[in-house]
């Protein structure tokens, strides 16, 4: 076979291994070489019937993962749900940290052989190396799984066509459903204001298209927009902060950030409270991405410096903490109940100062054409917000 010939296999090769869906992984190692980790596609179950069950996963011999790999002698293999491309594509290099640490992007531990592994991922699998061979570019690394996590719920995130995406049963896409939507909505939420614009926005749309089924991503800002980029979400409810050129948006409505304080506070009896008054309160943060730096941006704007005591990326741990008077809170999300989980009564007062308003907006990646069931829940969407104004 001459080279011509072997080059157009080659090629072949690759555009026939595209069409191969595959789970998107994460492998990891640390120990006297240092930590390091890749993004790899190439993973399969070797033997579940050896002394200890055997996997295999190929790394590029260019990787700097592949020789930590070989000089730690441990590995942890870990699965990625289908909300964590923002991972995969850090790994992959696709995706720059601000600090330029990849490990950054995400949270870790560790389990049996000290291996890091991402807190929260689908499962992940942590492994002594058996044997690494070079074979062409790759090394092929077969582990003994010593360890295994798996999470209670969640799907894969897949690679294949050279696109993330995420399995659908087959059974879900009944050819005799009576209705025109045959495809999932691929719906993206900022996760502070979903649980309290997601099932009303569900329930209108469904009132036309009863067939309709959802596949929803709710996470922070960074999650929701890699999701929108990466194809893995096709709309996306979000607030319209540093969202970029790539995506085309769609104002639907703005929230006043207001004050939020337990019960019998001092402050709680006035009609307003202003950021000078606040200054002094320890604060709870909602740490959450662009909202954190959102409501610490209106006391740099009105010169004075909160007291931060505790922060959390949870909506409903602030209220919590607020309703035990561990602190006040600044919020623009406002849910019906004025009560915490456990039962605690909490006050709401808007801010006396003049601040701009944060924008909840409609978005999809530039350049693309809203598939029917996304644009029915769009009009469904401006329908329920016309209805709230």
């Amino acid at each position: 076979m001459n080279d011509l010939t072997n080059a157009d296999l080659r090629q072949r090769f690759f555009n026939g291994m595209s069409h191969a869906a595959c789970t998107v992984n994460v492998v990891t190692t640390d120990g006297a070489a240092g930590k390091a980790g890749v993004t790899v596609s190439a993973m399969s179950s070797v033997s579940a019937d050896t002394p200890q069950p055997t996997l295999l996963v190929c790394v590029h011999h260019k990787s700097a993962s592949a020789a930590a790999i070989l000089e730690n002698g441990v590995f942890c293999v870990n699965v990625l749900r289908d909300d964590q491309s923002f991972i995969s594509d850090t790994f992959a290099g696709r995706i720059k940290t601000d600090d330029g640490d990849k490990f950054s992007c995400a949270d870790w531990t560790v389990q049996t052989t000290g291996a890091p592994r991402v807190v929260d991922p689908l499962v992940a699998f942590d492994c002594r190396m058996v044997s690494g061979e070079r074979i062409g570019t790759h090394h092929v690394f077969l582990g003994a799984v010593e360890d295994i996590f798996v999470a209670p719920h969640g799907s894969p995130l897949i690679y294949a066509n050279r696109a993330y995406g995420t399995p659908t049963r087959i059974h879900s896409l009944r050819s005799d459903a009576p209705d025109d939507v045959t495809e999932p909505l691929r719906l993206g939420c900022f996760h502070t204001f979903g649980p309290y614009l997601v099932p009303a926005l569900l329930s209108r749309l469904l009132d036309e298209h009863p067939a309709a089924q959802l596949q929803l991503q709710d996470g922070d800002q960074r999650q929701v927009v890699e999701g929108l980029k990466s194809g893995e979400t096709e709309i996306a409810l979000l607030y319209d902060i540093d969202l970029g050129d790539e995506l085309v948006t769609e104002p639907l409505d703005a929230l006043k950030p207001y004050v939020l304080l337990a019960e019998g506070h001092p402050l709680a009896g006035q009609p307003s409270v202003s950021l000078e008054q606040l200054a002094s309160e320890p604060m709870i943060l909602l740490d959450a991405p662009p909202s954190a730096d959102y409501f610490l941006s209106l006391f740099e704007q009105s010169g004075h410096d909160p007291v931060i005591r505790f922060r959390s990326r949870s909506l409903e741990m602030v209220r919590g903490m607020v309703g035990h008077g561990l602190g006040y809170a600044l919020l623009a999300t406002k849910p019906a109940s004025t009560m915490t989980y456990d039962g605690r009564s909490l006050v709401a007062r808007p801010l006396a100062d003049n601040t701009a308003a944060s924008s909840i907006v409609l978005a999809h990646k530039a350049g693309t054409d809203l598939s029917p069931i996304a644009t029915a829940f769009a009009g469904a969407c401006r329908a329920h917000f016309r209805a709230s104004a």
